[in-house]
């Protein structure tokens, strides 16, 4: 082992604190050159978002010439990549939602999927319900029971806008009430469980205009439902704060224990 002396130890220890006061002083530079580039960042997502706004005004204005359902199914492609950047969408929020479900529900109302977009992205993450609702009425007009199979899910889900996001109990209770007579109208398992469950939710409400029992009910359709991880958090989250219980069992799926108390 040869000593160290120490001039070096004095050595290494100024040159440690020369780091330091380097890094010190590199520090503050590099927040404000992450600052700039957030900033920047957030400039060019503004500047694509009102591109995007333009374009989508422009398909509201296209001539569909016998192309109705492509202009649709290429407008909902756009709101999946839209809905699903999350780093965006947490900068600009989600305002451009119900401009493209305006494209798709006018190019194609019975495009079925597309109104449980319409109801998460509009009602829920952009807080604009009423548009949600609006739309979803407008395309109601052109659907039956059996057009197209399964459509008495968008009864549910403009049931669901109007009891928990607009609190217009009446309108909610009507929507659950048709919900229930269109799904009816099938033989098969699920729609029996849907008719038997819109029916008891709009008995729910009818009795208690601010049931516990039928936001919880309405809030698991949306846990249970094709909704993002922060979808089904705030679903969860507002099930046991009603004073409800959300169970996932083994294979995944979640049952849900109604508040005892409505």
């Amino acid at each position: 082992m040869f000593p160290i002396s120490r001039q070096v130890i004095g050595t290494s220890f100024a040159v440690c604190v020369c780091m330091l006061g380097v890094g010190g002083l590199q520090f503050p530079r590099m927040q404000t050159m992450l600052k700039i580039q957030d900033s920047v960042s957030t400039v060019r997502l503004q500047r694509e978002l009102k591109s995007e706004k333009l374009r989508l005004q422009f398909l509201q204005r296209l001539p569909s010439l016998g192309y109705a359902n492509l202009i649709a199914n290429w407008a909902y492609i756009g709101f999946l990549h839209y809905f699903g950047d999350e780093v965006a969408r947490e900068k600009t929020g989600y305002s451009l939602s119900p401009e493209y479900f305006t494209v798709i529900l006018d190019r194609d109302p019975r495009f079925l999927q597309a109104y449980l977009g319409l109801s998460t992205s509009t009602s829920m993450y952009a807080a604009m319900p009423k548009r949600a609702v609006e739309l979803t009425e407008k395309g109601l007009m052109s659907l039956k029971p059996k057009l197209p199979h399964g459509s008495y899910y968008v009864w549910r889900y403009k049931g669901i806008d109007e009891l928990l996001f607009l609190g217009d109990t009446q309108a909610a209770k009507t929507s659950f009430l048709n919900a229930s007579r269109w799904a009816s109208f099938y033989t098969d398992e699920e729609s029996k469980i849907v008719a038997d469950i819109s029916r008891k939710t709009s008995e729910f409400i009818s009795k208690n205009p601010d049931s516990k029992q039928a936001q919880v009910a309405a809030w698991a359709m949306i846990l249970n439902h094709q909704v993002d991880k922060k979808g089904k958090e705030r679903a969860i989250r507002e099930i046991e704060a009603l004073g409800g219980k959300v169970i996932t069992r083994p294979n995944g799926t979640n049952a849900i224990q109604l508040p005892v108390k409505d």
